[in-house]
Protein backbone atom coordinates (compact mmCIF):
# COMPACT_ATOMS: atom_id res chain seq x y z
CA UNK A 1 0.00 0.00 0.00
CA UNK A 2 1.33 3.54 -0.65
CA UNK A 3 1.42 6.35 1.49
CA UNK A 4 -1.03 8.87 1.10
CA UNK A 5 0.29 12.29 -0.40
CA UNK A 6 -0.46 15.60 -0.33
CA UNK A 7 -1.64 16.47 -4.02
CA UNK A 8 -2.46 20.24 -5.35
CA UNK A 9 -4.50 19.98 -7.95
CA UNK A 10 -4.31 23.46 -9.28
CA UNK A 11 -6.15 25.33 -12.59
CA UNK A 12 -6.85 28.09 -13.80
CA UNK A 13 -10.36 28.76 -14.47
CA UNK A 14 -13.12 27.54 -17.00
CA UNK A 15 -12.00 24.86 -19.63
CA UNK A 16 -8.64 24.32 -17.19
CA UNK A 17 -10.74 23.52 -14.23
CA UNK A 18 -13.19 21.32 -16.10
CA UNK A 19 -10.42 19.13 -17.83
CA UNK A 20 -8.85 18.71 -14.09
CA UNK A 21 -11.81 17.75 -12.62
CA UNK A 22 -11.23 15.15 -15.02
CA UNK A 23 -8.44 13.42 -13.37
CA UNK A 24 -9.87 13.49 -10.04
CA UNK A 25 -10.17 9.52 -9.63
CA UNK A 26 -6.64 9.79 -10.38
CA UNK A 27 -5.53 11.08 -7.03
CA UNK A 28 -9.08 9.90 -4.74
CA UNK A 29 -6.74 7.66 -2.11
CA UNK A 30 -4.67 10.81 -1.45
CA UNK A 31 -4.85 14.31 0.58
CA UNK A 32 -6.08 16.64 -2.14
CA UNK A 33 -6.09 19.95 -2.20
CA UNK A 34 -7.99 22.02 -5.32
CA UNK A 35 -6.58 25.50 -6.11
CA UNK A 36 -8.62 28.07 -9.16
CA UNK A 37 -9.74 31.38 -9.52
CA UNK A 38 -13.51 30.97 -8.50
CA UNK A 39 -14.60 30.44 -4.85
CA UNK A 40 -17.91 29.04 -6.67
CA UNK A 41 -16.37 26.01 -7.46
CA UNK A 42 -16.42 24.48 -4.12
CA UNK A 43 -19.30 22.53 -4.62
CA UNK A 44 -17.79 20.74 -7.23
CA UNK A 45 -14.81 19.64 -5.28
CA UNK A 46 -16.19 19.30 -1.86
CA UNK A 47 -15.47 17.89 0.76
CA UNK A 48 -11.92 18.37 -0.55
CA UNK A 49 -10.69 21.98 0.48
CA UNK A 50 -10.35 24.81 -2.27
CA UNK A 51 -8.11 27.41 -2.53
CA UNK A 52 -8.13 31.00 -4.46
CA UNK A 53 -5.79 32.56 -6.81
CA UNK A 54 -6.25 35.87 -8.78
CA UNK A 55 -6.31 35.11 -12.67
CA UNK A 56 -3.47 36.75 -15.02
CA UNK A 57 -2.89 36.12 -18.45
CA UNK A 58 -0.33 37.39 -21.32
CA UNK A 59 -3.30 40.62 -21.34
CA UNK A 60 -3.23 42.07 -18.01
CA UNK A 61 0.84 41.03 -16.98
CA UNK A 62 0.47 43.68 -14.35
CA UNK A 63 -1.31 41.23 -12.10
CA UNK A 64 1.51 38.71 -12.48
CA UNK A 65 2.97 39.94 -8.89
CA UNK A 66 -0.45 39.47 -7.35
CA UNK A 67 -0.76 35.63 -8.44
CA UNK A 68 2.86 35.24 -7.24
CA UNK A 69 1.93 36.16 -3.84
CA UNK A 70 -1.68 34.09 -4.01
CA UNK A 71 0.24 31.19 -5.48
CA UNK A 72 3.23 31.32 -2.69
CA UNK A 73 0.77 31.64 -0.09
CA UNK A 74 -1.05 28.03 -1.42
CA UNK A 75 2.25 26.53 -1.36
CA UNK A 76 3.36 27.36 2.05
CA UNK A 77 -0.28 26.12 3.20
CA UNK A 78 -0.64 22.97 1.17
CA UNK A 79 2.95 22.22 1.24
CA UNK A 80 2.10 19.71 -1.80
CA UNK A 81 3.91 16.47 -2.52
CA UNK A 82 2.63 16.32 -5.87
CA UNK A 83 1.05 19.15 -8.33
CA UNK A 84 -1.44 18.76 -11.14
CA UNK A 85 -2.21 20.91 -13.41
CA UNK A 86 -3.84 21.91 -17.05
CA UNK A 87 -2.63 25.25 -16.59
CA UNK A 88 -2.52 28.01 -17.23
CA UNK A 89 -0.28 30.88 -16.62
CA UNK A 90 -0.80 31.13 -12.39
CA UNK A 91 -0.54 26.96 -12.21
CA UNK A 92 3.01 27.47 -14.23
CA UNK A 93 4.33 30.00 -11.12
CA UNK A 94 3.12 26.58 -8.92
CA UNK A 95 5.60 24.69 -10.84
CA UNK A 96 8.26 26.98 -10.84
CA UNK A 97 8.17 28.06 -7.03
CA UNK A 98 7.20 24.28 -5.94
CA UNK A 99 10.65 23.02 -8.57
CA UNK A 100 13.40 23.97 -5.81
CA UNK A 101 11.46 21.76 -3.14
CA UNK A 102 11.60 18.44 -4.82
CA UNK A 103 7.66 18.54 -5.86
CA UNK A 104 6.91 15.93 -8.69
CA UNK A 105 4.56 18.03 -11.03
CA UNK A 106 2.70 17.06 -13.81
CA UNK A 107 1.58 19.26 -16.58
CA UNK A 108 -1.38 17.97 -18.63
CA UNK A 109 -2.32 20.07 -21.88
CA UNK A 110 -5.51 20.99 -22.90
CA UNK A 111 -6.85 18.61 -24.79
CA UNK A 112 -8.03 21.85 -27.24
CA UNK A 113 -4.18 22.25 -28.43
CA UNK A 114 -4.22 19.82 -31.14
CA UNK A 115 -1.44 21.80 -33.17
CA UNK A 116 0.31 22.81 -30.80
CA UNK A 117 1.25 23.08 -27.32
CA UNK A 118 -0.60 25.89 -25.32
CA UNK A 119 2.08 29.29 -24.65
CA UNK A 120 2.23 27.89 -20.95
CA UNK A 121 2.39 24.11 -21.73
CA UNK A 122 5.63 24.76 -23.88
CA UNK A 123 7.23 26.90 -21.13
CA UNK A 124 5.86 24.23 -18.51
CA UNK A 125 8.16 22.02 -20.62
CA UNK A 126 11.53 24.32 -18.81
CA UNK A 127 9.84 23.36 -15.02
CA UNK A 128 7.26 20.47 -14.90
CA UNK A 129 8.40 16.94 -13.89
CA UNK A 130 6.34 15.62 -16.55
CA UNK A 131 4.50 17.41 -19.30
CA UNK A 132 1.91 15.36 -21.00
CA UNK A 133 -0.42 15.85 -24.52
CA UNK A 134 -3.49 14.81 -25.59
CA UNK A 135 -1.87 14.58 -29.44
CA UNK A 136 0.50 12.08 -30.36
CA UNK A 137 2.01 14.13 -33.19
CA UNK A 138 2.82 17.36 -30.24
CA UNK A 139 4.99 14.05 -28.17
CA UNK A 140 8.60 14.69 -28.52
CA UNK A 141 11.71 14.61 -26.08
CA UNK A 142 9.84 17.03 -23.57
CA UNK A 143 6.30 16.42 -23.52
CA UNK A 144 5.15 12.37 -23.64
CA UNK A 145 1.69 11.13 -24.95
CA UNK A 146 0.10 9.11 -22.15
CA UNK A 147 -2.73 8.01 -24.65
CA UNK A 148 -6.29 9.67 -23.73
CA UNK A 149 -5.87 11.21 -20.35
CA UNK A 150 -8.88 13.50 -20.14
Amino acid sequence: MTSRKRVLAIASGGGHFVQLLRLAPAWEDHDVTYATVHAGSAIDVAPSPLLTFRDVSRADLWRLPLALWDVARILLRVRPHVIITTGALPPLLALTLARPFGVKTLWVDSIANSERLSDSGRHAGKVAGTVVTQWPQLADGHVEHWGSVL
